[in-house]
């Protein structure tokens, strides 16, 4: 099969996986129903699989990921929580890798025709982007969140190719948000935002169904993009920590408590009020590493996600009182 699923083929998977894993039929059985060849039937199988049209979940008990899940939502009875597994002493670029397949996987599960979907860009959705398994849904809508860091960036792909990514892997259409990351003057932020094209872009923001973003962090092994890109000056910076900033999404600063309200830089952030991903019906935060730990807590603090997905580690060191690096 091509990586291009079309609609009759997705129908046709999921017909066999309803009889394969509802209605317990073997390959054999649901090939003599369907008049289909076994290697068809298998075919289909793994395609369902593939695209994310079947989840598989194992549930034990004394599986470590799925007992931090149960804590993680024991802590926080708003957020759905899905914990990744990944290898014993491996590095996190190698959880990154294991959190962003397993995000794809979930979009499977998530996207529905007619929706609109928030995008924010950065390391982590660019990693998400890279492991997306083809499947096209129609009339998807797919919206950059807050501006690109600089022109520079903007021009080089970091930005668009992410976005770009996700609006083909699923046959929909991408809206860039072409505007500075942060303005220098917030009413020139104020007259922008009445431009009818920033309108249209805003307003798709404004009724997602579905927000996918990462937490930034200056403490994160790979520092958020916006960090390292040039678009803070050591002022920004120094003003961010008086403020007590521990994180921003979308480059919308927030405190350890999850507060985001009377932060300057925040009047001339690109980014949506963040009071949008305390509404979404698919708040998605996708976070791994330590460093992102205190970001993270900050923003469940603040409810700024309704759903995680986070690798075993990470979300060790976010259950434990003391921070990252304390001991159980």
């Amino acid at each position: 099969m091509t990586d291009a699923v079309t609609d009759d083929q997705a129908a046709q998977a999921v017909q066999v996986a309803r009889l394969y894993y509802h209605q317990g039929l073997t390959t054999d059985a649901i090939a003599r129903e369907l008049n289909l060849s076994r290697p068809k039937v298998s075919r289909l199988l793994t395609l369902a699989r593939r695209t994310g049209l079947v989840e598989i979940r194992i549930h034990d008990p004394q599986a470590h990921p799925q007992s931090l899940e149960a804590r993680l939502q024991a802590r926080y009875p708003f957020l759905r929580a899905h914990v990744v597994s990944v290898p014993a002493g491996s590095p996190e670029d190698a959880w990154l890798e294991r959190v962003a397949i397993a995000t794809a996987s979930l979009l499977g599960s998530v996207l529905r025709p007619g929706q609109t979907v928030g995008l924010a860009w950065g390391n982590t959705l660019d990693a998400v982007s890279r492991a997306l398994q083809p499947r096209r849904i129609s009339n998807l809508d797919f919206v950059q969140l807050n501006g690109s860091a600089s022109a520079l960036d903007f021009m080089s792909g970091f930005v668009t190719d992410t976005i770009t990514r996700f609006a083909r892997n699923y046959a929909g259409r991408a809206h860039l948000f072409p505007v500075p990351t942060f303005f220098d003057d917030p009413a020139t932020k104020r007259a922008m935002w009445r431009e009818r094209s920033v309108r249209h872009v805003l307003d798709l923001q404004a009724r997602a169904d579905v927000l996918l973003y990462s937490v930034g962090s200056r403490e994160a092994h790979h520092p958020s993009h916006v960090y390292v890109s040039g678009a803070l000056d050591p002022a920004d910076l120094a003003q961010l920590d008086a403020e007590g900033v521990v994180g921003d999404i979308a480059t919308v600063f927030y405190r350890a408590d999850g507060s985001y309200g009377a932060i300057p830089l925040n009047e001339r952030a690109s980014g949506p009020p963040l009071s949008l991903m305390q509404q979404a019906p698919h708040a998605i935060c996708v976070a791994s590493g330590r460093g992102k730990v205190a970001a993270l807590r900050a923003a469940l603090a603040g409810r700024l996600m309704n759903t995680l997905i986070t690798d075993e580690m990470t979300a060790r060191a976010l259950l434990l009182p003391g921070g990252p690096d304390a001991e159980e």
